[in-house]
């Protein structure tokens, strides 16, 4: 009996993965000892002193996935994508109330593109992809991340203090849900179109998004930009873009980004926040990748003096096998304004500094 049972169940299984083209387990597990100055161990702007921390996701965040497909016939598949971020350090989500905080969606893909419904990154999220100067490392502390993809708007003295768009959270508007994606390539033409849906009753656009994005890949070279707007539960607006380029010249490959954002966040209250970065990254020696960019943020808020900080990364990769990587990353920061501000009335450091020793490894 025990054998049949057996039997049966392979069968069964046997039958799903017929049926399925494929099914595929991934993910990131990133690990380092991080040491610091004038920066808490979450990166915050701390009174002067040194931390010392292991800390998750300084290359790449850690996460772990479920993506598969299913051939429909006739060059249409099905498609799917389950993803959460994890803290390696602590074994924990990275967001305690969501799964797959990252991305949950299903869709089709088709010769004219795919359509992808669910939570998904948003369109300056996916601008950012092949310009970010960094390559969007360092997703905690990465201002074009945080700020320009609006991830966590928050520091200093002041925030949005309220939810644009159907992301579920207050400051950080990076992942939507309820999330309607398209995108096609044509040639070297990549477009793409989301509208995010707030499901507000009797109002439509409240806690809505839409926008485009449309992106060039050259021989050596990529432009990539979006736009987009977002709405509050109250109907209050923030409108966003982006655009960057990437060169390659030679061994040498060069990112530039320009990106802003502008809310309303109240009765006579506006926000607008901007942000310029540039960087250079070459390979050196054998399977050793060094990367180095400054970030520029610039804030204006009512009734608030002009703040922002500017930052400077320094990244060292030396591959040991195609899924590890080891990595030295260095970065500076200097508060503007008063951007620092203050731990129990006690003002902040004005610089930042930091130093991580981390392991990568894919699977």
């Amino acid at each position: 009996m025990r054998h049949s049972c057996a039997l049966t169940v392979l069968l069964a299984a046997s039958g799903t993965c017929l049926a399925q083209t494929s099914v595929n387990l991934y993910g990131i597990v990133d690990v380092g000892v991080r040491a610091a100055d004038g920066l808490a161990a979450n990166n915050a702007p701390t009174p002067p002193g040194h931390t010392t921390a292991v800390t998750s996701g300084i290359n790449q965040t850690s996460r772990w996935g479920i993506r598969g497909q299913e051939a429909l016939g006739g060059g249409w598949k099905a498609v799917f994508r389950l993803e959460g971020g994890m803290n390696a350090d602590t074994g924990t989500q990275a967001k305690s109330d969501r799964l797959f905080d990252r991305q949950a969606w299903a869709g089709l893909e088709s010769p004219y593109g795919q359509l992808a419904v669910g939570r998904q990154a948003n369109l300056i999220s996916d601008a950012l992809l092949p310009v970010d100067p960094i390559g969007k490392r360092d997703a905690s502390f990465n201002p074009n991340i945080n700020v320009a993809g609006l991830s966590n708007t928050a520091f200093g003295t002041h925030a949005f203090g309220r939810q644009y768009g159907p992301s579920g959270y207050a400051d950080n508007f990076y992942r939507l849900d309820n999330t309607v994606k398209y995108t096609a390539t044509v040639g070297p033409w990549q477009a793409r179109a989301a509208y995010s849906a707030g499901e507000v009753a009797g109002d439509a656009g409240a806690a809505s998004s839409h926008g485009v994005a449309l992106a060039y890949q050259g021989t050596d070279f990529v432009v990539s930009g979006a736009t987009m707007q977002f709405r509050s539960r109250d109907g209050l607006p923030l409108d966003a873009w982006s655009l960057g380029t990437a060169v390659r010249l030679g061994a040498w490959q060069l990112k530039a980004n320009a990106a802003r954002n502008d809310a309303a966040a109240g009765p006579a209250q506006r926000v607008a926040q901007r942000v310029l970065s540039a960087g250079v990254s070459r390979p050196v020696g054998r399977d050793l990748l060094v990367t180095t960019a400054w970030y520029g943020v610039r804030r204006t808020a009512t009734g608030f003096a002009d703040d922002g900080f500017d930052r400077g990364f320094l990244f060292v990769e030396k591959t040991l096998a195609p899924r590890t990587t080891a990595y030295v990353e260095a970065d500076y920061t200097v508060w503007r304004g008063d951007a620092a501000g203050k731990t129990a009335s006690r003002p902040n450091d004005r610089h930042g500094t930091g130093l991580t020793l981390g392991l990568m490894q894919k699977f």
